[in-house]
């Protein structure tokens, strides 16, 4: 990935694992399950981020992807406290207990159903801004990605998200995760990016890449994006184009 990241022309790559960290039973059985185990290992992971330092033409940064629910603010905190990373990014993936990405379970809910989801999605979102937790708030529109919820945010949602951003540390993500895939798009859709240049509100990038090949095709669709919207990223560490 380290080496993907030079090749790409990238001056630094954040290694941002996925974590959950929670007191509830039901989220502990979900991390073991799903390997989101970042909170026991980082320590190891943080010594192979050290060795690899002068091996690579990058600079590496020791960075965590957290789930975030309101309810676990606490334990958050306590882990990034104790951890220390260089950087944390937050991320909204679930609804009701299931993952945003699961499209049979929205999908046969009602329209209002659905649109009573969405709302809550970016009451949490909100939430997250507010908790002043993280540097970076992941794809902060991941509604789109499930066609059962996608077009459903409103107008609202946006301006409500941009104003609580504009009071925050916290950055929204240009994240171009799914530019290649089927959703074909960046988060946040152009209504939300909109939203969030009327409130002042700048945005870091991120290729939100899990595999070598994709991040140089993903860094040309950002420039790409930046370019046409003369968009400057924020650099959340100091001298670091992060991946």
């Amino acid at each position: 990935m380290a080496d993907a990241a030079a090749e790409a022309g990238l001056s630094g790559i954040g290694i941002a694992d996925h974590c959950v960290v929670s007191e509830e039973s039901a989220e502990d059985r979900y991390r073991r399950e799903m390997g989101f185990n970042l909170d026991l290992t980082y320590e190891r992971r943080r010594d192979a981020i050290e060795r690899l330092r002068d091996r690579v033409d990058v600079r590496l940064f020791d960075a965590v992807e957290l789930d975030y629910e309101p309810r676990d603010e606490a334990a958050i905190a306590s882990f990034l406290d104790e951890a220390g990373f260089d950087y944390a990014i937050g991320s909204v993936h679930d609804l009701e207990d299931v993952n945003v990405h699961v499209r049979d379970y929205f999908a046969d809910k009602s329209e209002p159903e659905r649109r009573a989801l969405v709302d809550e999605y970016f009451e949490k979102l909100v939430a997250l801004a507010e908790s002043e937790l993280f540097a970076i708030a992941a794809h902060p529109d991941l509604v789109e990605r499930n066609p059962a919820l996608r077009g459903l945010a409103t107008r609202e949602h946006y301006e409500r998200a941009a104003a609580a951003f504009a009071e925050s540390r916290t950055v929204p993500e240009l994240n171009a995760g799914r530019v290649l895939d089927e959703y074909g798009e960046f988060h946040p859709t152009p209504g939300f990016l909109d939203a969030l240049a009327d409130h002042d509100v700048a945005v870091a990038v991120g290729t939100d890449s899990h595999r070598p090949d994709v991040i140089a095709p993903r860094v040309e669709r950002i420039e790409a994006e930046l370019s046409e919207r003369g968009l400057e990223p924020v650099r959340v560490v100091d001298g670091a184009e992060t991946a």
